[in-house]
């Protein structure tokens, strides 16, 4: 066997034993790279005669030519074996389900969904949204709504309060949203109709309380309401919200520094079965508190109270939110656990409104 046919012998069983692309370039720059095997060869042609080089020439271009073909199909082969293995490494059932869309797998929180609602309802009377911060002063979280400075809910076992400031004042956690009421009294010419949901904080917790719970404030600052107003809108509020067409109340005196006269609302309910059914039966549940803003808060807004008065009413949306759906311990609103807002979360897209229903 002549050295041309040994060398053809060799590379083409160098081709055919390369596994992958990267070896069969290996073997491809080894015999024809510029110093590879056949390329040298060509290079002896111009030491040859002519004769020589006439015999030579095409057997050292055809052995060229038979080595890129053999390359060629090797590439093929492989290209195809790399192919079929990422496809079976790649291969999808389809006759598994589908995973949810984020829309169908994702779930609104109850308090989200309650303050939709509660916005929705309100909204629907004429009321805006107001809106403060998380940390407010003393003078606007009790001062400006006339608490008195011996008041218990000053105390440090009811309200967290911060380090002092240089000049002794002392920020606070709002323990209400009861501020956002005189930052708007403060900020807006009456008439005005607003509600005030968002996070307050107290120092207690248990079954039914939690160190941050959220509450939904509103307020009406006006020439001519009174009391009559007040009740027709909570009774309003009542209906639309536990989605009843009669529902029953009771107003009993109390006590709050910021509203007199104040009140206390029980709404009629039913107790005998495993849940509270609300719009029948002989039982009484307190839901809010209310009453007719005190002038004293009036007038430490910067407002003539022989000219102005309001009503105003406040309650816990957590709460209103465990009695609507059944939720037996507020804890668990904030344990972020899915399984639990699997199954009480509500699905985004169903926006609560009046026309086509708060709850789905």
């Amino acid at each position: 066997m002549s050295e041309l046919e040994n060398l053809e012998s060799e590379i083409l069983a160098a081709i055919a034993a390369a596994s992958t692309e990267a070896d069969l370039e290996e073997v491809r720059v080894a015999a024809l790279g510029k110093k590879g095997s056949v390329s040298e060869q060509l290079k002896t042609l111009g030491k040859l005669s002519p004769e020589e080089r006439r015999e030579m020439g095409p057997a050292i271009n055809g052995l060229k030519q038979r080595v890129g073909e053999a390359l060629g199909a090797r590439r093929e082969v492989l290209q195809e074996a790399a192919l079929n293995a990422r496809l079976e490494a790649e291969r999808i059932d389809v006759t598994l389900p589908l995973r949810a869309a984020p829309s169908e797998a994702g779930r609104i929180h109850p308090v989200s969904q309650v303050i939709d609602e509660l916005t929705a309802i309100f909204a629907d009377m004429g009321f805006s949204i107001a809106e403060g911060p998380d940390v407010e002063t003393d003078h606007l979280n009790f001062t400006a709504l006339n608490f008195p400075e011996d008041h218990p809910a000053r105390d440090m076992h009811d309200t967290f309060f911060l380090h002092p400031k240089e000049d002794g004042e002392r920020m606070l956690l709002r323990t209400h949203t009861s501020p956002v009421q005189i930052r708007t009294m403060m900020s807006q010419k009456p008439p005005i109709r607003v509600i005030t949901p968002g996070r307050t904080y107290r120092c207690d917790s248990d079954q039914t309380h939690t160190p941050m719970f959220h509450q939904v404030e509103g307020l009406v600052i006006d020439k001519g309401s009174h009391i009559g107003h007040l009740k027709w809108v909570l009774e309003e509020f009542c209906k639309a919200f536990f989605e009843v067409d009669e529902i029953k109340m009771r107003f009993r005196p109390s006590f709050f520094p910021f509203t007199e006269p104040s009140m206390e609302v029980d709404i009629g309910c039913d107790r005998s079965g495993n849940e509270v059914k609300i719009g029948e039966g002989d039982d009484w549940l307190e839901i809010l508190g209310c009453g007719m803003v005190h002038p004293n808060v009036i007038r430490n807004c910067g407002l003539d109270p022989d000219e102005y008065q309001g009503f105003a009413w406040g309650m816990g949306i957590d709460r209103i939110a465990m009695l609507k759906y059944g939720m037996p311990d507020l804890r668990a609103f904030f344990d972020a656990d899915v399984r639990w807002i699997d199954h009480y979360g509500f699905r985004p897209l169903d926006l609560p409104t009046l026309f086509g229903g708060l709850s789905r």
